[in-house]
């Protein structure tokens, strides 16, 4: 029996060398993948959106998986439009006391499965560009605005390289797998440990 609903978000945008496939095959595959599991909501940026159903997508969801190309070590400007337009004030945060503690989404999980055109050793060591830092230490940004809202994160996932060396069959083994550990052998283990 279905008992928890996955709003995926496919972020990304034609741009440049960039078309967006491995993004939309990633998106397909989760889809695929989750679906005897989990009621599924979706959303395709780039199709365009209404901000209410949007909001109402994320009111039902427990887990929201955030699917986006990494451009200029950040969001597609089309996603970022979308967060800007869907996460109003009163529906996903309020005022608090305490900076960062209003957030209207509390109970839900995200997860950032994000492609990025830098290879993995990138980030490895402090003397690469990265200087050592992680790919969800780079992405701060977007874990702090979910955090702004209440969300909790589960594990992320990278694919790198995806534009100079392609490994689309890999990545997608990888992806498979990652959905598989964080959300179908041990749900509840797997949010506790978030």
């Amino acid at each position: 029996m279905k008992h928890e609903t996955v709003l995926l978000i496919n972020g990304a945008q034609s741009q440049g060398v960039a078309e967006g496939q491995l993004n939309k095959t990633l998106f397909d595959q989760a889809i695929e993948l989750l679906s005897p599991h989990f009621n599924i909501l979706s959303t395709q940026v780039s199709q365009g959106y209404d901000i209410r159903q949007e909001q109402e997508k994320f009111a039902q969801a427990d887990i929201v998986i955030f699917q986006y190309p990494v451009f200029w070590f950040s969001l597609p400007s089309d996603f970022k439009r979308y967060l800007d337009e869907v996460y109003e004030m009163g529906v996903f945060f309020g005022g608090s006391e305490r900076y960062g503690e209003g957030g209207l989404m509390q109970g839900r999980h995200y997860m950032l499965s994000t492609t990025w055109n830098a290879p993995r050793i990138a980030f490895s060591k402090p003397d690469e560009f990265f200087e050592g830092q992680s790919t969800d230490e780079v992405l701060v940004g977007m874990h702090k605005a979910q955090q702004y809202v209440g969300m909790k994160p589960l594990p992320s996932f990278t694919a790198h390289d995806v534009v100079g060396k392609p490994e689309p069959e890999y990545i997608q083994q990888q992806w498979r797998q990652h959905l598989t550990q964080a959300l179908l052998n041990d749900k509840e283990e797997a949010r506790a440990s978030a």
